[in-house]
């Protein structure tokens, strides 16, 4: 069991920038794929970002340019840099690990961002 514990939301105002972390309890971090996810309220949960073990990096069509993944192996963490937040970026944002040889697939307890003036 690979336990994620997420932090850096907050409200932010329209233009602003937030980091989001989220640490890993596993020794073998550097083996998974690792994603960033939003809800917003009424909405399914989509697909912010994703870094792969290799890290390759892939984003939605609403955040490129904007927001960037990143990960430091040597300290189980990966990072989303989110610059230029719009209202629309408003959700509770989660972090998700997974690790395709096993099937593995865990989440995080998720970080309230709110933009707003």
């Amino acid at each position: 069991q690979v336990q994620l514990v997420e932090s850096g939301g907050g409200l932010v105002q329209p233009g602003g920038s937030l980091r989001l972390s989220c640490v890993a309890s596993t020794v073998i971090f550097r083996l998974y794929d690792m994603g960033w996810y939003r809800q917003a309220p009424g909405k399914q949960r989509e697909l912010v970002a994703v870094i792969t073990s290799s890290a390759g990096t892939n984003y939605a069509d609403s955040v490129k340019g904007r927001f960037t993944i990143s990960r430091d192996n040597a300290k189980n963490t990966v990072y989303l840099q989110m610059n230029s937040l719009k209202p629309e970026d408003t959700a509770v944002y989660y972090c998700n690990a997974e690790r395709t040889a096993t099937l593995a697939r865990y989440w995080g307890q998720g970080t309230q961002v709110t933009v707003s003036s």
